[in-house]
């Protein structure tokens, strides 16, 4: 019995520990989140305006850039997938990653050939277990991310896109990223990055509908080749703000799960430890109370 009690209490001992990690991880998560939330609202409006303003050129325009020039044929498609660097957050990266391969079985559906292009040490791993290749990867501030680590992206990308299919290149590129909705739900998101299509906001001409007139300066080729980086990258960036907050939303809603289930093994644990205890005590008294009898019956 007093084994049994030791164990019980080691447990309990255990679950406390766990607690004390698991609580200061929600905290944590619970701190950041808000820093995250404001860089998400900060960064959206300017994607949507970019987005927006390059979806009107192409639509409004009959200009031929491979910005806006859906190709005659599509034979290869880049995939970015953002997952996280660190576990203990829940389905955040699973579910990124099933989104990826939904999509990755769509376009081999089409007969296209997918390159993988891989944030996060979560992602990594699971192409490594699998033994599936990947183009690049990048590791490192998925929680915290940094202007630079979305250009250098976006550069890889743009180089990959404007090779030719038969040195290696991509005809289009899609994004895989958790979209953060709120503290409780982050929805796995599919974006095509390129070719550019139309957004919301941006309806499509009619046949017989006058055109807005736009006007470039110095010209079309140039402007255009400006807003091609800005606009990849201000979207990936976007994307990974968004994968962030997503991120430390679903880490602070696991911990604060595994906070509660703490809880609960300490209270079972204590009272099951109680009953050992009590049935210790039960069982003491029961040996005193029989040698007694035992010494009585003996003198008589």
């Amino acid at each position: 019995m007093g084994a049994q009690l030791r164990v019980y209490r080691q447990k309990i001992k255990s679950a406390q520990t766990t607690k004390k990690i698991t609580r200061a991880m929600e905290l944590i998560s619970a701190s950041r989140i808000q820093k995250a939330q404001a860089r998400v609202a900060a960064s959206t409006p300017y994607s949507r305006a970019v987005t927006r303003a390059v979806s009107a050129v192409a639509t409004y325009s009959n200009v031929e850039h491979v910005l806006t020039t859906e190709p005659e044929k599509i034979q290869r498609a880049a995939v970015v997938i953002f997952a996280s660097d660190r576990g203990l957050a829940g389905a955040f990266s699973s579910q990124v990653l099933r989104e990826a391969e939904s999509l990755s079985e769509l376009l081999r559906g089409q007969g296209k050939e997918i390159v993988y292009f891989l944030v996060g040490r979560k992602a990594i791993a699971y192409f490594n277990f699998r033994n599936r290749a990947s183009e690049r990867i990048w590791t490192g501030g998925t929680d915290q991310p940094q202007f630079e680590t979305a250009k250098e992206i976006g550069e890889a990308l743009l180089e990959t896109f404007l090779t030719d299919y038969s040195d290696g290149g991509v005809d289009e590129i899609h994004i895989v990223y958790n979209r953060f909705v709120s503290m409780v739900t982050q929805v796995p998101e599919v974006v095509r990055l390129l070719p550019l299509e139309v957004v919301e906001g941006v309806e499509e001409p009619g046949d017989n509908k006058v055109l807005p007139l736009y006007e470039f300066e110095p010209d079309v080729e140039t402007v255009l080749d400006s807003l091609l980086p800005v606009y990849i990258e201000s979207r990936l960036f976007n994307a990974m703000l968004q994968s962030a907050a997503s991120e430390h939303a679903s880490r602070q809603k696991a911990m604060k799960s595994a906070s509660d289930n703490a809880d609960k093994l300490i209270t079972d644990y204590t009272r099951l430890s109680n009953n050992a205890r009590q049935s210790e005590i039960t069982q003491q008294i029961s040996e005193i109370v029989g040698g007694a009898d035992a010494l009585s019956s003996a003198k008589k």
